[in-house]
C-alpha cells in the first residue's frame, strides 16, 4: 500500500513539474519578464549585495515588534507569561505574525528577543 502511495505521489510530483515548465515557457513565448527584477542580481549591479535588503529588512521586523509591545506586556500582565501562553494569547485575539500567520512558540521567541523581554522558561 504504501508502496503505490509513493508510486502515485512521484508521478504527481512529476505531472505538476510538467505543468509548471510548460506554463512558464508559455508565458516566456507571449514575451513575459520572468524572474525578479528587482532581485539578486540587480542589487549585486548596484553593488550593495543583500546588505541594503537586510537592513530593511531588519528596520521591518524591530518595527513591527515595537508596534506589539504594548500587546505583549499587557498579555504579561494579565499572567500569560510563557512563549506558549503568550502565542495563545496573541492568536486568541486575532494579531497576525508580520506575514499574515498565526503565532507559535518560534515566533515568539523572535519578537520577544527583539523587545528585550525577559520570558521565564
Amino acid at each position: 500500500m504504501a508502496s503505490i502511495t509513493g508510486q502515485v505521489s512521484e508521478q504527481e510530483r512529476e505531472a505538476i513539474s510538467r505543468r509548471t515548465r510548460e506554463a512558464l515557457a508559455a508565458a516566456k513565448a507571449r514575451g513575459v519578464k520572468l524572474g525578479n527584477p528587482n532581485g539578486a542580481g540587480a542589487l549585486r549591479r548596484a553593488g550593495k549585495g543583500g546588505e541594503a535588503l537586510r537592513e530593511v529588512v531588519t528596520r521591518n521586523a524591530d518595527d513591527f515588534a515595537e508596534e506589539l509591545r504594548p500587546v505583549v506586556e499587557a498579555i504579561r500582565t494579565d499572567g500569560h507569561t510563557s512563549l506558549r501562553a503568550i502565542a495563545r494569547a496573541l492568536n486568541d485575539r486575532g494579531i497576525l505574525t508580520r506575514r499574515g500567520g498565526r503565532w507559535h512558540v518560534s515566533n515568539v521567541r523572535n519578537l520577544v528577543g527583539r523587545l528585550a523581554l525577559q520570558i521565564p522558561e
